[in-house]
């Protein structure tokens, strides 16, 4: 009996992505084994954080990195850092931005659930545009502009290339001529790997990747590269400052009037990474740096391949293909006629789920009369048993 097993639960066959609900991605056993390894040893967070960023940064591009509990910690830990800076009583207040640089500049067409993580850091959304695109307009670079005031601490792109906004490069030259930051959620912006490096290069000062999905490191684990002074601050804000200031490894800083003492506790404490997590993360981003899109593309489409096969001939049921733009990820798309199949597409998705084995599947699509299928994380032995499964749900409810 497996661990899952005597917890009473039954694991899933996902064929849904890389979805956080159900567990992210499947990690290589290259990185499973450098976890444990890491595990076995002690280290100094500090210097740990160190290394890992600078093989960041030179993945990225980046001036800095550093490993995050998360992209949304990430998100959380670089708007703290937009706010205080290097100011250790403003970190020392934070998430109270009263009398701080307490405001984020987002466009309207960017806004969604997971800014609540910039949110959380204490400051209020400065939101502009217009919604209804291209109808009523979108954004103008001049909207952006006006915004800036000196309580802005940045400004916000948590989704990119939305039609109507204007670019990241735009906003990048809107907010370096006024001095203000640009944060850049690119949690699920990988693949492709270009964007790797794309974001740094178009002017982002900040940019938060999620750690556990593609590139296939911990669950609980993302990146956060930028600019070298914003990754100081995050750094002082997130790691155990339990130190003494005369044994401090870092106390240079405060000799050297850089800093006014030693940060204590800060605001990302509960959002801290275990040596195992950053050394996993850290493996899984130089095995995935090192990869193709191209072949990656290949086995994704051969892993649909039977699937597809043992869907054809059933009435009332029509397959094709979907590559989102720019995402080298295909889908298989399963167009369902309820009254032919006898169920709609969302009794389809709960019957693979309440069957044996579970199998999840993409449910996004489910209000188009659509089940999608995802390859990411599937191996081939479970493709197998979603080419199977899939057929008989769709039979048995004709």
């Amino acid at each position: 009996m497996g661990v899952y097993e005597e917890l009473g639960l039954r694991p899933i066959v996902n064929a849904a992505g890389t979805l956080t609900r159900l567990g992210g991605s499947r990690m290589d056993p290259a990185v499973l084994a450098a976890m444990a390894e890491a595990a076995a040893s002690f280290v100094p967070i500090d210097e740990l954080q160190e290394k890992a960023g600078a093989a960041i940064a030179e993945i990225t591009g980046a001036e800095a990195g550093y490993v995050v509990a998360g992209a949304a910690a990430g998100l959380s830990l670089g708007t703290a850092a937009c706010v205080a800076g290097l100011d250790v009583a403003a970190m020392d207040r934070l998430p109270d931005t009263a009398g701080l640089r307490n405001e984020v500049v987002v466009q309207r067409g960017h806004r969604n659930a997971y800014d609540h993580a910039i949110r959380a850091a204490g400051v209020a959304f400065v939101e502009v545009g217009y919604l209804g695109y291209p109808g009523a307009g979108g954004t103008y670079p001049w909207q952006i502009a006006a915004a800036i005031t000196e309580r802005t601490a940045a400004v916000a792109c948590p989704i990119l290339d939305t039609p109507g906004t204007v670019p990241l490069p735009e906003v990048c030259e809107i907010a370096h001529a006024r001095g203000v930051p640009v944060i850049v959620d690119a949690a699920a912006e990988l693949p492709p790997r270009a964007n790797l490096r794309r974001f740094v290069a178009e002017g982002a000062d900040l940019v938060v990747f999620s750690g556990g999905k593609a590139i296939g490191g911990p669950q609980a684990s993302g990146i956060l590269a930028g600019r070298a002074d914003l990754i100081a601050s995050v750094a002082l804000q997130h790691q155990d400052m339990d130190v003494r200031p005369e044994t401090w490894s870092h106390r240079a800083l405060v000799e050297g009037g850089r800093l006014g003492g030693v940060p204590h506790q800060g605001f990302g404490r509960p959002m801290k990474v275990g040596r195992e997590e950053i050394v996993g993360l850290l493996v899984a981003l130089r095995r995935f740096a090192a990869g193709s899109d191209e072949v990656d593309l290949a086995r994704f489409h051969a892993r649909l391949d039977p699937i597809e096969r043992a869907l054809d001939g059933i009435r009332g049921v029509r397959v094709s293909r979907h590559v989102p733009p720019g995402k080298p990820v295909p889908l298989l798309l399963v167009d369902i006629d309820p009254v032919l199949v006898g169920g709609t597409a969302y009794e389809v998705v709960n019957a693979l789920l309440a069957g044996e084995p579970p199998i999840a599947v993409v449910q996004s699509w489910a209000e188009r009369g659509l089940i999608a299928i995802n390859p990411q994380a599937l191996t081939d032995e479970e493709t197998e048993i979603v080419a199977t499964r899939l057929g008989e749900v769709l039979r048995a409810a004709r």
